[in-house]
């Protein structure tokens, strides 16, 4: 018997912002979907994964490696395997986990990538979800980029990442205001790796870096 359910929040973004008006690939990193739903099952749990157009996350393909998993092809394909075929990661809409009732889910997690810094930091489903875990004060795990998904739980996430977009850090850090998640000590993708990803894969800027977004925001970023 399932000791409960555990709602992965995948993100539908393929593209990101970068300066210049442009647009760099991305995605969402199959290590940090897979491993963690693999162990969450095996330890008894359900796993659902949810985006919010219903379609399953696209994987970053800087992500689509053995060395993202230790240099273990075994491991690699065994994680391909399993995003290709169990049926647990067959997507649905967040909208129709939402109607149908968050209260029998023991958690909620958040992989990264890039991608949830499009979609995800500013999707009123992903808030809705967000703030009934808090308010609960049920587990609410977010890995890698993931913690930007944080962000949703803003009243007004849309308009903190288009002063972000904008580069006004005193309209977005007023759109901040009232966020369940100030004062958290959060850890994020660091400015430092970004700038890896900038350089070596994107071959441009993104509009901001994790850190200054979530600290802007009223987090205590380690």
């Amino acid at each position: 018997m399932s000791k409960g359910k555990v709602l992965i929040l995948g993100s539908n973004a393929t593209r990101i912002e970068i300066k210049g008006g442009r647009w760099g690939a991305t995605g969402q990193y199959l290590n940090e979907t897979v491993v963690p739903a693999m162990a969450v099952i095996d330890a008894g749990y359900e796993v659902v994964l949810a985006t919010p157009n219903g379609e399953k996350p696209v994987i970053d393909k800087a992500s689509d490696a053995p060395a993202h998993f230790g240099g273990d092809k075994a491991a690699y394909d065994r994680a391909k395997a399993f995003y290709a075929n169990d049926p647990s990661m067959e997507a649905r809409t967040l909208r129709s986990v939402i109607e149908e009732g968050l209260d029998n889910y023991a958690g909620v997690f958040a992989p990264g990538g890039q991608a949830p810094v499009v979609d995800l930091m500013q999707d009123q489903d992903v808030g809705d979800v967000l703030r009934h875990f808090h308010e609960k004060a049920k587990p609410t795990a977010l890995l890698c980029h993931g913690p930007i998904s944080a962000v949703a739980a803003m009243p007004y996430a849309r308009e903190f990442r288009a002063a972000l977009i904008a580069g006004d850090p005193d309209k977005a850090a007023e759109w901040a205001k009232g966020w369940q998640y100030a004062g958290y000590k959060m850890t994020i993708f660091s400015s430092t790796e970004e700038k890896v990803i900038e350089d070596n894969i994107l071959h441009a800027k993104i509009y901001f870096h994790m850190p200054y977004a979530l600290t802007l925001a009223g987090a205590n970023v380690t």
